[in-house]
């Protein structure tokens, strides 16, 4: 399922990405498919920085431990 969005950006970034594009070899549907990933990216970076942050206290083996005991628990669920 698609949804559509009205964006507005200023006339420097429209002429850069449309050049990026053209130089790309770009084709109909590429700059929504542009946006599409790179709102995705901006996601998992940001979501990751807050990881990241969140668990700062942690030493390698407490996080390396966590992790381990989250594995565990997810395959013993699969049994």
């Amino acid at each position: 399922m698609s949804i559509r969005w009205s964006l507005v950006v200023s006339e420097e970034t429209d002429r850069s990405l449309r050049s990026y594009l053209a130089r790309t070899g770009g084709r109909k549907g590429d700059l929504s498919r542009f946006v599409d990933r790179a709102v995705r990216q901006a996601i998992f970076w940001e979501t990751l920085d807050s990881v990241w942050e969140r668990n700062r206290h942690l030493s390698a083996e407490a996080a390396q431990a966590l992790v381990d005991r989250a594995v565990a628990d997810a395959r013993a669920d699969r049994a």
